[in-house]
């Protein structure tokens, strides 16, 4: 089994519906462009088969894949945006943890200059 198989078959149930609705969604903004399967495939360099594949949100599907298809739509700025530091809110909180809880002027002896 390759590892792409392995890791897919190891997702978590909500990691699975996410992958599927964001197929359906990339179905959807295709037909709403009115754009056929084989004209998108074309339009990402890839076979018609892994355009169906990624819009049946099959997880083993390549992220060059997704982030043609978003090129596609000229979407590729969300698929950066992603996971940008400045929107972690979970990382944020946990930096903002770390600082300490109090703090000391700095005396004149400390100035070396």
């Amino acid at each position: 089994m390759s590892r792409a198989s392995r890791a897919a078959s190891g997702l978590p149930p909500q990691s699975q519906r996410a992958i599927a609705q964001l197929g359906k969604d990339i179905s959807i903004a295709r037909r709403r462009r009115k754009l056929p399967q084989r004209l998108m495939a074309e339009r990402m360099l890839v076979s018609v088969q892994t355009l169906q594949r990624l819009e049946a949100g099959d997880a083993t599907v390549g992220l060059a894949v997704l982030a043609s298809a978003l090129h596609v739509f000229g979407m590729t700025q969300r698929l950066a945006e992603l996971v940008a530091p400045n929107t972690d809110r979970a990382g944020i909180s946990e930096d903002l943890a770390r600082l300490p809880k109090t703090t000391h002027a700095v005396s004149s002896d400390d100035l070396d200059f």
